[in-house]
């Protein structure tokens, strides 16, 4: 199942759209026009959610579409009821910057990097 939220990104006409997919993939991806510009991926385990990765095509860099795309992702994550672990350094950064989801973000654990790479291999 995806869900879209529009997102008031366009430049020069673009057309944005963040897309929460639950499937085996496990991503949340940011789209122009279309085009995937951008993905966040995690893992669930259990009442966390770990995010290990995220990245921007250079195509669309510079245009704020990877604060967005997070800022979407973990707005999902509280709105599941979920908690944060933000393996990814892209995603720890925007929690620093950004405090209101400091209540449902834990620590990055030894325990919490085994499962990952388990998961991942």
């Amino acid at each position: 199942m995806d869900e879209r939220h529009r997102v008031d990104g366009r430049q020069d006409g673009e057309l944005t759209d963040v897309g929460q997919r639950s499937d085996a993939e496990q991503l949340s991806a940011i789209l122009v026009d279309g085009r995937r510009a951008g993905l966040t991926a995690y893992r669930d385990r259990g009442e966390q959610r770990v995010f290990f990765h995220t990245e921007t095509d250079d195509a669309f860099a510079g245009r704020g579409l990877a604060g967005e795309l997070v800022r979407q992702a973990l707005a999902d994550v509280r709105a599941s009821g979920k908690r944060i672990v933000p393996v990814c350094p892209y995603v720890a950064s925007y929690l620093e910057r950004h405090d209101g989801f400091a209540g449902i973000t834990d620590p990055v654990t030894p325990d919490v990097l085994a499962w990952l790479e388990e998961q991942l291999t």
